[in-house]
């Protein structure tokens, strides 16, 4: 697998009919349009808003611009700030940068008692109510959403919570997540970018494997439900080493620096079995390097955990949040006796991966995607920016109630085969999958 840019297909071809035997909607003008950044970062937000820039610039440069600062947490408080013909003139600046220069915040609009205990509305107040008449107030005809499958389903739910009330507005949605677990897109934008980081990342890591006798290092990715990033990190990795210079005559070898492990969310993990063949691995080279999701094994270590009388916290969308479940220590303390590991060390990659600024192959996609939201803008065309699994890779848009998060890597993709046997490690299903 290799991070390449996407074919580039002429304009015309990646914007072809977006829904098959449907004619496209004419062209309505556009006096306001709205940008809104949520969830967590990839490296994808900066440059996304960017092309969106550029292109409405281009296509419609008397439609009128405004950015909701923080996500959600701006539109409910009415944060503001407008695209000025500066911000238009230099938006390829965005280019260069990762996170999201407009920001981000984890708010769900159905979650009444959590925009209240912030602060985002007042007792009695409900927040999609409050949302829809900023929208009104502001004139907004489209709302660009760059989020997981959890921001731009709740845009959608407030257009309709809108057109109730009467009030027509457009919502476009493009695919953000590094953990590339939306269904039915192929790729999210940004998780090409993350992998790579994250390879970035282990490469000067492992390096610690010669700062201690029977070292064992665990790198955690992100990735909740879905092991691609990990899966793809690994991948980058060893790509990475293959073409690295060694001197195996004074130890610089694949096998020392290579990786030893792969674990997600998605397989079934013999951790005797496992500990057995990391011990070997321990004995013969002097060091053992695991590459782990977040998410590997959660369901069972929070099982565990409440059965201790712990209490798990959770996010305002439901989610437990990992960093209280510290999987990579976790994994750590049930390895590290078992293959006799003198000192256990993990890294996580997933800050460093997520607020990158995108790479060429995310570059490339994400302004595709930002071309075809801002012609079905103009057509006012809603869903999601993607390529349709379903409709045979078609980058189209994509209707919001097929949206979803949590789908699973296929192990079974090929290059995930190839690297799992250059690993050396038995791949078994998990039967929760």
């Amino acid at each position: 697998m290799a991070f390449a840019p996407p074919s580039r297909e002429t304009d015309a071809k990646a914007m072809e009919d977006f829904d098959v035997g449907n004619a496209m909607p004419p062209m309505q003008p556009l006096k306001t349009v709205a940008f809104l950044t949520a969830g967590g970062l990839a490296p994808c937000l900066s440059s996304a808003l960017g092309y969106l820039i550029e292109a409405y610039s281009v296509r419609s440069p008397q439609t009128r611009l405004i950015c909701y600062k923080g996500g959600y947490k701006g539109l409910l408080l009415g944060d503001l700030i407008e695209v000025n013909q500066k911000m238009r003139d230099e938006c390829g600046t965005l280019q260069l940068h990762g996170g999201s220069p407009i920001g981000n915040s984890r708010v769900k609009l159905t979650n009444v008692k959590d925009c209240v205990k912030r602060g985002l509305v007042k007792e009695g107040q409900d927040p999609q109510q409050v949302a829809a008449d900023q929208l009104i107030k502001d004139g907004v005809d489209v709302l660009h959403t760059i989020g997981g499958d959890d921001t731009n389903t709740a845009a959608a739910a407030l257009a309709e919570f809108l057109k109730k009330g009467g009030y027509h507005m457009t919502v476009i949605g493009l695919p953000k997540t590094i953990d590339n677990d939306v269904v039915p897109i192929k790729q999210s934008l940004g998780a090409w970018t993350a992998a790579e980081k994250g390879a970035e990342f282990f490469s000067n890591v492992v390096a610690e494997s010669t700062a201690n006798p029977r070292m064992f290092i665990i790198h955690e990715v992100m990735g909740r439900d879905c092991g691609w990033l990990t899966a793809a990190t690994a991948n980058e990795y060893m790509k990475m080493l293959k073409k690295s210079s060694l001197l195996p005559e004074l130890f610089v070898d694949n096998m020392r620096l290579g990786v030893h492990a792969v674990y997600l969310p998605e397989m079934a993990i013999d951790m005797v079995a496992e500990a057995a063949r990391l011990k070997t691995i321990m004995d013969q080279y002097d060091c053992v390097n695991i590459f782990i999701s977040e998410g590997a094994g959660v369901h069972e270590i929070v099982k565990e955990m409440e059965a201790k009388g712990m209490d798990i916290p959770r996010d305002a969308f439901g989610h437990i949040k990992l960093d209280a479940v510290n999987v990579g220590k976790y994994f750590g303390d049930q390895f590290a006796t078992a293959i006799g590991a003198e000192k256990t060390l993990v890294q996580k990659s997933g800050y460093f991966s997520r607020a990158a600024p995108a790479n060429e192959a995310d570059r490339t996609l994400i302004r595709q995607c930002c071309m075809l939201a801002v012609d079905c803008a103009l057509h006012r065309q809603g869903g999601v920016m993607g390529q349709d699994e379903e409709r045979g890779d078609r980058l189209r848009a994509i209707e919001f109630s097929r949206i979803k998060g949590g789908k699973h890597f296929d192990m079974n993709a090929p290059w995930f085969e190839s690297l799992m046997k250059e690993v050396g490690q038995p791949v078994t299903k998990s039967s929760k999958v």
